[in-house]
């Protein structure tokens, strides 16, 4: 998901109330929820590269045991650095390291679980396991949850200023938010299962989200062999089985870490070139970003 969500999540989890177990809470939640995102510095790397590293080592088992602690060592250095210059806001809590640990945790793990739910998907278990795991259950950028989670922040704060029971409008909004992943969750196994039941009978079937009509799905259905149906549409101009991935692979490090990367590769043609995409992200904007051209020769029969 996006980090605006990400960082919703963690002042949810603090405004329910365990903000007040430890000074810094907040920043541990909110940081926590979005430190996993650490990885968007591979993009110095280059394009497919950035691609193929994102959502894997740093939202995997090992971060989740690394990441918490550095945050929690980070933030009470800080607090005891703001000490000794005697600059530490008198109001804050004492730091309790347990806590400040516990809630970094808990602030990471919602990263991944989180992420789970679109169909862009991450890999849970990296570096032990390099699968991709996908909810394809909310759209990445969500505007409901936005609008949800945003406004019960806001009227958490404004009751907490006032001296009124301010969790409850954050434990509301969690429990709304876990309703709505579960409403969506039954949408997408719907829609997959009929597309599964129906002709063409497709081996694989993708409900993949679309922006703000969240009771909707552009279904992507293919038979695994590179040919795609988009929205009924037919996308992939052969099958995968006609071009020598193996030895671009070895050829071309972007072709490499786009396979890598993708879960529904296509081969696609932009007028003489071939280009090797994800029927995820084959038409409109996002199609030239997904997108990596083939080494001349790849594909038998291309003329």
């Amino acid at each position: 998901m996006d980090n605006l969500t990400h960082s919703m999540v963690g002042a949810l989890i603090g405004q329910a109330g365990l903000k007040r177990r430890t000074g810094l809470a907040m920043p541990a939640l909110i940081i926590g929820a979005n430190i996993p995102d650490v990885d968007a510095t591979c993009v110095l790397l280059g394009e497919m590269q950035h691609l193929a590293l994102r959502r894997g080592l740093t939202h995997g088992p090992l971060a989740m045991l690394v990441l918490p602690l550095l945050l929690a060592v980070g933030l009470w250095w800080f607090d005891r650095w703001q000490a000794r210059r005697g600059t530490r806001p008198a109001a804050r809590l004492p730091v309790r390291f347990g806590w400040l640990w516990m809630l970094s945790l808990i602030a990471c793990l919602s990263h991944p679980a989180f992420d789970w739910l679109n169909s862009y998907g991450v890999r849970l278990l990296e570096p032990f396991d390099q699968r991709w795991f996908h909810g394809d259950i909310l759209f990445i950028i969500d505007l409901w949850l936005w609008l949800g989670m945003g406004s019960a922040i806001w009227w958490s704060l404004r009751r907490e200023r006032r001296g009124a029971n301010w969790q409850r409008p954050a434990r509301v909004a969690i429990a709304a938010t876990l309703a709505y992943v579960g409403l969506n969750a039954g949408i997408t196994w719907a829609n997959e299962r009929h597309a599964k039941l129906s002709a063409p009978y497709p081996l694989v079937a993708v409900a993949n989200e679309v922006p703000v009509a969240f009771w909707r799905r552009e279904m992507i259905i293919g038979a695994g062999d590179g040919r795609w149906l988009v929205a009924g549409q037919p996308v992939g101009v052969m099958p995968l089985g006609r071009c020598d991935l193996a030895a671009a692979r070895r050829h071309d490090r972007a072709v490499d870490a786009f396979l890598f990367w993708s879960r529904a590769p296509v081969i696609l043609r932009d007028g003489d070139v071939l280009l090797l995409g994800d029927a995820r992200f084959a038409a409109g904007m996002s199609r030239d970003r997904f997108s990596v051209p083939l080494p001349a020769g790849t594909c038998r029969g291309t003329g």
